[in-house]
């Protein structure tokens, strides 16, 4: 047995590293897609071409009256520009709008059927009604149900703590970054000043993006 020892040993270390790289390659595939990025699989909610020449992230809270007029503005811009623009959305639910993080919690629940933007775009749009009720559940999985999404799943969905860990993990991200108001939008990186978080204020930030040179 002792003849055989110092061979089984090189098996078992080459059988433990081939494991680790296969592991690590699976890893790498799984997010090096070429399509959309899920909220799923990233952390992060991308709406656009992932080759797009300009990248606007916000930090939005749904509760916040700006960033739904905000939102409307994105869509018209992501219209215009095409796919030379890329949309990422950050949660950062302010303490002051006591259902914000509900909201927020709602998005993700319907990221976790793939319809993470249908809902964004449905609380955003209903802000008015939400915002302004007791009770906040019962409303969201009715938009839940108006966006094809199964709402018994959507109701197990919104009692995961992972849900609740994405949400926090946007909030940490934009403090990190300087984040203190919403709507917060950075266009390639580069914070928009706050008297220019608006449609002229934006698409001069982005025409601006798209005449500079790629940084090497």
């Amino acid at each position: 047995m002792r003849r055989y020892l110092p061979f089984i040993i090189v098996v078992a270390v080459a059988l433990i590293t081939f494991g680790g790289g296969f592991m690590l390659y699976r890893a790498k595939k799984l997010g090096s897609g070429s399509g959309p990025i899920s909220g799923a699989a990233s952390g992060i909610h991308i709406r656009g071409s992932k080759s797009a020449a300009v990248t606007i992230e916000e930090f939005g809270d749904f509760q916040c009256p700006p960033c739904a007029g905000m939102a409307t503005v994105l869509k018209k811009t992501e219209e215009k520009y095409g796919e030379r623009l890329k949309m990422i959305f950050h949660h950062f639910p302010l303490v002051n709008h006591v259902h914000a993080r509900e909201a927020a919690m709602a998005a993700e629940a319907a990221d976790m059927q793939g319809k993470f933007w249908e809902m964004h775009d449905a609380i955003y749009r209903e802000q008015a009604v939400w915002s302004k009720a007791e009770k906040v559940t019962p409303l969201f999985e009715s938009y839940a149900g108006a966006i094809g999404l199964n709402v018994e799943r959507f109701k197990k969905d919104l009692q995961d703590p992972a849900i609740a860990a994405r949400v926090e993990a946007d909030q940490k991200l934009g403090a990190s970054r300087g984040v203190t108001s919403t709507p917060t939008l950075f266009v390639n990186t580069v914070a928009l000043p706050p008297d220019q978080i608006n449609e002229p204020g934006l698409h001069k930030a982005i025409e601006t993006a798209l005449t500079e040179k790629p940084k090497q």
